[in-house]
């Protein structure tokens, strides 16, 4: 069963998939993301600068087919693009409002939350969809990690 974890209370969303991302990558994770187009734009944007020793090999799920099949990190906008039908992704990272169709047929799935009222009410309405279906939910409040810090 796909191990469902919410990461809440997160300061800036994109810097923080940023980090995520990293960190799953450097564990050796094929990563896909999906979100709004806006998000999607401005992820892509900050994972060309986010950190230069630590660049992360990237691409849109748009992109030209070879492209995408040597990307670890694949981003989209939704799940029913065909590009990474050709690749196994090992994790999915939601930083959307919705469940993302097909989440199960990922090893592991991460909602990334902030702060923001909105984003956190749409969060708890997926919370209680996962939790109804029987899903394990781990969760991560990162102001209790920056409290503690």
């Amino acid at each position: 069963m796909t191990e469902v974890e919410f990461h809440f209370n997160v300061g800036d969303k994109l810097e923080y998939s940023c980090r995520l991302l990293r960190k799953a990558r450097s564990g050796g994770s094929t990563l896909l993301v999906v979100g709004a187009p806006e998000l999607i734009e401005q992820l892509d944007r900050l994972l060309w600068t986010f950190s230069d020793p630590d660049f992360l090999p990237h691409c849109r799920s748009d992109a030209n087919p070879l492209t995408v099949a040597a990307s670890p990190v694949m981003l989209a906008t939704s799940l029913h693009d065909q590009a990474f039908n050709a690749q196994s992704y090992g994790v999915l990272v939601n930083l959307g409002r919705e469940v993302p169709e097909n989440f199960e047929r990922f090893e592991r799935f991460i909602e990334v939350v902030s702060s923001a009222d909105d984003d956190r009410q749409a969060a708890r309405v997926r919370w209680k969809h996962y939790k109804d279906r029987g899903y394990a939910l781990k969760q991560h409040d990162r102001a209790a990690s920056a409290q503690g810090a």
